[in-house]
């Protein structure tokens, strides 16, 4: 299994925007997401986000591991 990349919020939303998730709202730190075909998705605009939460987005987005990774390239 790859090793999963510590990101910061920012650049996680940017990632799941190319995908088709659009911003619905936010409220504090935390940035919801949705998409027409799948799940809403939450991510925490913090500088970091570690490799346990990427794990769970990832799952919820229903998003694998490398088209991930090939989405960060």
């Amino acid at each position: 299994m790859a090793h999963l990349p510590v990101l910061s919020g920012e650049k996680l939303i940017s990632i799941f925007q190319r995908v088709g998730y659009v911003v619905v709202r936010q409220r504090g730190s935390h940035v919801r997401l949705s998409h027409s075909n799948k799940r809403s998705i939450t991510i925490p605009k913090h500088d970091f986000i570690g490799p346990s939460l990427l794990k769970k987005i990832l799952r919820d987005a229903e998003l694998s591991l490398e088209k991930f990774l090939d989405l960060l390239k």
